[in-house]
């Protein structure tokens, strides 16, 4: 095995389209692709105007979300804030989260420790305001 590893995002299964959810969003998950052991990495993409249908909060892991273009508002808990391209977020764990994109998309990547599958809770229907 090398010490490193080349994979293009956009190369990477939608998993959007396994749960009913393309060509709204799209969502392209990267640590098994890449190998990596203690990082996760994904390739988040929401149409115009589109709202993801669940917020989500972890147990154990920190995020970061970084928007690369359009933008939109993300609910952060109890707050709404604004997201605009090159913002960077940090998420605490415990800190419901869900994202909306603007008349322009929203594309962004989310970057977290790698924990078990078990450590993420979804909840339906979750916006702030």
């Amino acid at each position: 095995m090398t010490g490193y590893a080349v994979r293009n995002l956009k190369e990477i299964e939608d998993s959007a389209v396994k749960f009913g959810l393309s060509p709204r969003m799209e969502s392209r998950f990267a640590r098994s692709d890449l190998g990596a052991e203690t990082l996760g990495l994904s390739y988040q993409r929401l149409a115009p105007n589109v709202r993801q249908p669940f917020g989500h909060r972890h147990e154990q892991q920190e995020e970061v979300y970084v928007v690369l273009s359009g933008g939109g508002r993300a609910t952060l808990g109890d707050d709404v804030v604004e997201l605009r391209p090159w913002d960077a977020v940090r998420v605490a764990p415990e800190t419901l989260r869900a994202f909306e994109a603007g008349p322009d998309g929203l594309e962004l990547l989310a970057f977290g420790a790698h924990t078990d599958a078990g450590d993420v809770e979804t909840v339906e229907g979750f916006w702030a305001g």
